[in-house]
């Protein structure tokens, strides 16, 4: 079904409320492709379509919604369907859940729940955000060692319905430490008689509950796993992250870099959203980065002001401000932006070694831009503005050595944050281009006096 079919089909279940005809689209639709059709239909028609579906596929929609719109879903979802929905959902989003609502609504929650939901959804809500635990699921497939092959085959066709997935089986003895693992592959393929134990691999990766998520994510793209194991740190396995669950972690790890990068983060750590940030928090975030950076435009104005003198007996020097000291920000930021990019994928770590190797590689690279785009900016002035040789020299000068003294500011700032012990994506872009501004007024006119000194002492 195309997006017009789609939106015309929904259109009309709205008004006639046909729930076969609704459960029939969503079981032949994708999720995220319907969940981006409801959200044109607001809140109260996407929860009217949503309540006509059994609770199993209601849930299983539902989690494919964004944060925001699930929950304004929850707000406005009668008290006993919040409960079904909660029983139904995947243990790991059940939790994110859990996290957002306010002590009230938790208050309504956990009483109408059956005690092994209450009890799971509790424990995996007790982990804080941004550790692997907060994106554990207990939905997970394990086996015995001292099971038959035919065993676990029967075993896993009464419980598999409800596992988030078992293309890997956890092998667990009676105090549920992890012993090995096996895949569906070699189980399928194994003799019928043959005991799990002899067919198992080693104990697999694991990952603590408590360490940050992002290792989590790391260590599955590094192993090429379909699911990671987390355990206690006294080996006891509560659970599973998926690659589907790495994805969405690496995910919102480069947008929160994204948004650091570009300023746009709060003193909280908080990245703003477009969608559902107030109003007046976006202002307050983006005023207290512009007043910072305005400081730093204040301290090179007043420093520009000072060679008053010099651009009185050289007006033109300051048609060239602008495109010189912008140059060394924009060269800084590439700079800045591809050695945040590796060390978020862990190909560059704070050591001398790896800072050395950067410099080298960004010195010829750096030195090549400068020597271009001088030569570039030179031959635009002489022909555009016709101005003489000893401008040229201060122009063509200052241009090589902003840029290329950029280019190293800019890959080297990241370790230096590193350093101090912050994530280099707090260097916003705004804040570089600001600090290469002010190195670049000094570079600028220090070029101005050596090369247009001469004319200061004849105008005295």
């Amino acid at each position: 079904m195309n997006r017009e079919d789609l939106l015309f089909s929904i259109r009309t279940l709205i008004c006639s409320r046909d729930a076969a005809a609704f459960a029939s689209i969503a079981s032949t639709t994708h999720a995220l492709d319907l969940v981006e059709a409801l959200d044109l239909f607001g809140t109260d028609a996407t929860l009217a379509l949503l309540m006509l579906l059994p609770p199993p596929a209601r849930a299983e929609l539902f989690a494919h919604f964004p944060d925001g719109a699930q929950d304004a879903l929850l707000t406005a979802m009668p008290r006993d369907a919040v409960a079904t929905l909660f029983e139904h959902l995947p243990s790991d989003d059940r939790a994110d859940l859990y996290h957002r609502l306010d002590d009230a609504a938790r208050q309504h929650l956990l009483p109408a729940l059956a005690k092994v939901e209450r009890d799971d959804l509790l424990r995996m809500a007790a982990y804080p955000e941004g550790t692997v635990g907060a994106v554990t699921t207990s939905d997970y497939a394990s086996l015995g060692p001292q099971m038959t092959v035919a065993d676990a085959i029967a075993h896993l066709r009464r419980t598999a319905l409800d596992k988030e997935t078992i293309n890997i089986l956890f092998v667990l003895d009676h105090d549920r430490r992890l012993r090995g693992s096996v895949t569906l592959r070699d189980l399928v393929l194994a003799d019928g008689h043959a005991p799990i134990a002899s067919i198992m691999c080693s104990p697999p990766t694991t990952a603590e509950a408590h360490w940050p998520q992002l290792q989590a994510a790391e260590l599955i793209r590094r192993y090429d796993l379909l699911a990671l194991a987390v355990t206690h740190a006294d080996g006891r396995m509560i659970g599973i992250v998926t690659v589907d669950d790495a994805m969405d972690i690496e995910k919102q790890q480069d947008a929160a870099q994204l948004a650091r990068f570009g300023g746009t983060v709060s003193a909280q750590g908080n990245d703003l959203d477009v969608r559902s940030t107030p109003l007046t928090q976006m202002f307050r975030v983006r005023v207290f980065w512009l007043a910072i950076l305005t400081g730093f435009g204040i301290l090179t104005s007043t420093f520009v002001a000072a060679q008053e003198e010099l651009l009185s007996q050289v007006i033109v020097l300051a048609a060239f401000i602008a495109p010189i000291v912008d140059m060394g920000g924009n060269t800084g930021s590439q700079s800045a932006t591809l050695v945040i990019r590796s060390m978020a994928l862990g190909e560059l770590t704070l050591r001398w070694r790896d800072v050395w190797f950067v410099v080298r590689r960004e010195l010829p690279v750096a030195a090549g831009l400068g020597v271009t785009i001088a030569v570039l900016e030179a031959i635009l002035a002489y022909f555009s503005k016709g101005v003489g040789m000893d401008v040229l020299l201060v122009v063509g000068s200052s241009m090589l050595v902003c840029t290329a003294l950029g280019g190293i500011i800019g890959a080297l700032l990241p370790f230096a944050a590193r350093r101090i012990g912050t994530d280099p994506a707090t260097l916003s872009s705004p804040m570089i281009t600001s600090i290469m501004d002010l190195i670049g007024v000094f570079i600028y006119f220090g070029f101005a006096y050596l090369f247009l000194g001469d004319l200061l002492v004849a105008a005295a």
